[in-house]
């Protein structure tokens, strides 16, 4: 049940901000993104008990931006509407997102994102949480390079 509603949370976030155009009474559907790991390729944790709290945050990062060292306590996933989002972790581990394409944040797992692209990112995120539960948890400690 949990792995269902994690799925159909995914396809219809998907296809709300694809933006599809289609023909009248035509309906596509295109599957972005189906796993169970987050980019760095660890599971993902079990949904957490009780209940869920969806939050949809749009993050939009100036060229040349950094984001500090944080860590995410819940789920989370998101699609890049503009520009590319490189994401850092402390292993200096790097992937790089498309506009257009979803990532899946890795959870529990400290880390940063940064824009080195020319173009303001456009970052649209889901969490699946619970009422009171941090979307993330700041690290000033750790400097960004």
């Amino acid at each position: 049940m949990k792995k269902s509603f994690i799925i159909f949370m995914l396809i219809l976030s998907a296809l709300i901000l694809s933006g599809c155009k289609t023909a009248p009474h035509e309906v596509k559907t295109a599957e972005l993104l189906r796993t169970n790991k987050s980019w760095d390729g660890a599971l993902l944790p079990d949904y957490p008990g009780g209940e869920p709290e969806l939050v949809v945050m749009r993050y939009e990062f100036p060229a040349g931006q950094k984001l500090g060292w944080h860590h995410h306590p819940v789920m989370n996933y998101g699609i890049v509407q503009q520009g590319e989002l490189t994401i850092i972790g402390l292993d200096r581990k790097e992937k790089v997102v498309h506009e257009g394409e979803a990532v899946v944040e890795m959870v529990g797992t400290i880390h940063h994102g940064e824009n080195r692209g020319t173009k303001t990112v456009i970052l649209n995120m889901f969490y699946l949480s619970k009422e009171g539960e941090p979307l993330a948890v700041q690290h000033p400690e750790i400097p960004l390079e």
